[in-house]
């Protein structure tokens, strides 16, 4: 049981956040492309050289609900819901990270051509998946790294996240969600509103894929010392899964390709709670 006031959404708020959703899918193209048995949904929006998404480990491509739109007016982007998250399918046994990356970049392929350059982003754990997926698939031209999981180093985490899954009826599972979102995600909490709690609670309904030993890991620096393309790393200014000023000069190190940015009034989840200033810099970034 969390401590937090119990949250009430309106019925206007609740069909507004509806209504955002919405409009976005609507500017989306849908294609559900297969491999090894598993089928991939991707969405793309806009023109433009590809810009690749990834998701967050409780996530869905509505992590970035709220950059698509923008990123969309110069890049086709292109935004999956990870093999075994949202409204893709389910990998089988064992159901592995080398599957999720495998999957991840062989229905890529088939959707923009495996020799294509593309430009990447990652969130959270999407951000280490972008990091094995361009070890894995190469000709990836810029990368880019927002609140990146694995760095296996502290995290200044206070709060405890609750079980949502154990809650006794709706209200009770709201009032988790919105902890855990204030636990781990957003800062402010005024940017708990209803478009964050739907995005939230589609994500973490629909996730099949145990990402946290991955998240907690060390993996990630390995992975980006194999690398020599562009390179931006992002967090929230009260980001709770890094200290920042820690782990971004340990991956810029010595590397004049790369740059560490921290976003102010922002949490972990960058992208969506200071939606204007992330989109301005990786527009800028992705040039």
């Amino acid at each position: 049981m969390n401590e937090m006031q119990s949250i009430a959404f309106s019925p206007d708020d609740i069909a507004a956040a509806a209504r955002i959703i919405a409009a976005v899918e609507a500017g989306t193209t849908v294609r559900d492309v297969e491999h090894a048995g598993t089928r991939v949904r991707w969405r793309s929006a806009g023109e433009g050289p590809p810009l690749v998404l990834l998701h967050g480990g409780h996530g869905s491509w509505r992590h970035w609900i709220r950059n698509v739109q923008a990123l969309a007016r110069r890049y086709t982007v292109w935004l999956p819901d990870l093999p075994s998250y949202g409204e893709s399918g389910t990998l089988p046994p064992p159901g592995d990270w080398d599957q999720l990356i495998a999957t991840t970049a062989a229905t890529l392929d088939q959707l923009v051509g495996a020799h294509t350059e593309i430009h990447l982003a990652g969130f959270s754990f999407g951000g280490l998946c972008a990091a094995r997926l361009a070890a894995h698939r190469g000709h990836v031209d810029r990368l880019a790294l927002l609140g990146a999981a694995g760095h296996g180093t502290p995290r200044r985490q206070q709060t405890a996240m609750v079980n949502w899954r154990r809650a006794s009826g709706e209200q009770a599972l709201l009032d988790d969600l919105r902890h855990n979102l204030r636990a781990l995600m957003l800062h402010d909490e005024r940017r708990i509103e209803a478009l964050a709690m739907a995005v939230h609670r589609q994500a973490c309904e629909t996730t099949r894929f145990r990402s946290k030993a991955l998240s907690l890991g060390n993996a990630m620096t390995p992975l980006l010392d194999q690398f020599s393309m562009p390179m931006l790393l992002l967090w929230g200014e009260h980001d709770v899964t890094a200290y920042p000023d820690r782990v971004g000069p340990m991956w810029v190190q010595g590397r004049p390709e790369r740059t560490w940015r921290v976003v102010a009034d922002a949490g972990h989840w960058v992208q969506f709670e200071q939606a204007e200033e992330v989109n301005g810099l990786l527009l800028e970034f992705f040039g």
